[in-house]
């Protein structure tokens, strides 16, 4: 009976099911471990402060992937522009009247609520909905540069355009996500290549533009962390965060020192955030810590594939792969970053870091992931749909690129 019902709630890829469990069981544990001391000095004494909100982010973003699974993906094809629109609208606001934290204008405060909306999250997950419908339907006039600047390369300038003044890396990621969802979509390689040439040149430009106009801006920053990741020079301002990731991940070894007992969450700034990779690995060790969760995201990767080969139509295709895209970039830049192979970015590890606009969208995401995946196998099982998820009325045929 129970297992009749869990088969009834949560349809879909059942091992995105799996992978979604394993991430929030990882995320409670390590939050909490890796946040005590932060919480004890900040809150009074309440330890238990980030463990409380990550458990309740959690529980909201397991009804938000139930509730969107249940979505039919086509919505997202009619509404991407709009979605978009909104989204821009939101970065607008925030450049104008964001709230400032650690030096850089990044979240929008939600009057009388105090909830802080990192906006470049929301744009991250919009943007990919836009190009997914755009690429489908100008599947057959892809070849037409212009046409794939003006519908392509504009939205992705606006939305990196105005998240890069404050946050580089979130940018920079962005482009690179887009540029490679726009490869999966037979963008021509030559235009890619062409778009990156202009995107260094404006980043150059802007920066040096930048650097005239405000002798204190993080520009600065930006060319010191770079400087030092290629040339190895030690900075003992600069580069505090990456050794103390690196201690934490030497000292963890192979097996770890058990849940709880890391040393270098009191020493390490964003510990339950932007390096909490480092923290699994000291306390959980290579074998049960960095591996399962290499593997997780491997897995979630392939499993994306293999239900976008199943799509029979060019949509649902490329908005699984732009998802998936999009979640497993940001989780491979984070652990890079973690163990000292990438500079320092700010990317937060998807459904295992604590955070709030971060977790809600990744919920988001897998669950329209798996509403492609509830159609896709009732189709092949040839059970009833509803009529709106019957007909994929205007899309053009996915045909999978033969090897």
């Amino acid at each position: 009976m129970q297992q009749g019902w869990l088969t009834k709630t949560f349809k879909g890829d059942r091992a995105i099911w799996g992978l979604v469990t394993l991430f929030m069981v990882y995320s409670l544990l390590s939050v909490y471990s890796s946040s005590v001391g932060v919480a004890f000095m900040k809150y009074g004494g309440n330890t238990t402060y980030f463990l409380r909100s990550q458990f309740l982010m959690l529980v909201l973003s397991l009804i938000i992937i139930v509730v969107v699974h249940y979505l039919p993906y086509r919505i997202y094809f009619s509404m991407a522009g709009l979605i978009l629109i909104g989204a821009v609208g939101l970065l607008i606001l925030t450049f104008a009247f964001g709230s400032r934290v650690n030096e850089a204008t990044r979240w929008l405060v939600i009057p009388g609520t105090g909830f802080r909306l990192q906006t470049s999250d929301v744009a991250k997950v919009a943007l990919v909905l836009y190009l997914a419908r755009t690429l489908a339907k100008y599947q057959d006039k892809l070849n037409n540069f212009m046409l794939v600047t003006k519908y392509l390369l504009f939205p992705i300038a606006i939305v990196c355009g105005l998240i890069l003044p404050e946050n580089l890396s979130t940018a920079l990621m962005i482009f690179g996500i887009s540029m490679i969802i726009m490869f999966i979509g037979r963008v021509p390689f030559k235009f890619l290549l062409a778009y990156i040439g202009i995107a260094v040149m404006a980043v150059v430009l802007f920066a040096m533009v930048l650097t005239i106009v405000k002798k204190d801006n993080r520009v600065q920053v930006w060319k010191n962390r770079i400087e030092h990741f290629f040339s190895g020079a030690v900075d003992e301002d600069g580069d505090y965060q990456s050794n103390q990731a690196k201690i934490a991940i030497s000292t963890g070894g192979l097996f770890g020192k058990a849940p709880g007992k890391s040393t270098q969450r009191n020493m390490l700034p964003q510990s339950n955030s932007d390096f909490i990779f480092a923290i699994i690995i000291e306390e959980y060790g290579l074998l049960f810590g960095a591996i399962p969760l290499i593997l997780a995201y491997m897995i979630l990767l392939f499993r994306g594939i293999t239900i976008a080969k199943k799509c029979e139509t060019a949509f649902p295709a490329f908005l699984v792969m732009g998802l998936i895209v999009m979640i497993v970039v940001q989780a491979m830049l984070n652990m890079l970053v973690a163990v000292g192979l990438f500079p320092v970015t700010g990317q937060t590890l998807p459904m295992v870091s604590w955070g709030r606009t971060s977790v809600l969208m990744m919920s988001f995401s897998i669950g329209a992931i798996l509403s492609v995946s509830r159609v896709v196998n009732a189709r092949i099982k040839n059970e009833e749909l509803p009529e709106e998820e019957i007909t994929d009325e205007g899309e053009k045929i996915y045909e999978p690129a033969k090897t």
